[in-house]
């Protein structure tokens, strides 16, 4: 185990940092460049925090649903193959359900203030 700060903090240290201290200094092309270094060194501090849970969530519901075991890549091809091959579709009970929440596991880590993200979970 490592001593603090952890990873995630260091990253968010840096990237509110950069934006409270630097990012006013900057203009132009730089400017736009750096509020993308800092969008990345965000959505890499939510990735740590949320990848565990919602890759075994993702896992255990892909588990019940095609009735195996594996890997979540493994998993996930397995799914793939199945769609393509018309084994499975949305009338399966639980793919609707499975890939609405992997995508809104993905939004929360990619675009959490998407505006389409947010209204869904006040729904």
């Amino acid at each position: 185990m490592q001593d603090e700060p952890t990873p995630t903090e260091l990253i968010k240290a840096v990237a509110d940092f950069l934006r409270n201290e630097i990012t006013p200094e900057i203009k132009g092309h730089n400017a736009f460049n750096l509020r993308v270094g800092i969008n990345a060194l965000d959505l890499v501090t939510r990735q740590l925090a949320q990848e565990s849970s919602s890759d075994a969530a993702e896992a255990a519901r892909l588990k019940q649903l095609l009735g195996m075991q594996g890997s979540l890549l493994e998993l996930n091809r397995v799914l793939s193959e199945r769609i393509a091959k018309g084994a499975v579709d949305l009338q399966t009970p639980g793919l609707a359900e499975h890939l609405w929440q992997t995508t809104m596991d993905k939004l929360a880590v990619d675009q959490p203030n998407y505006a389409s993200y947010k209204r869904e979970l006040k729904s």
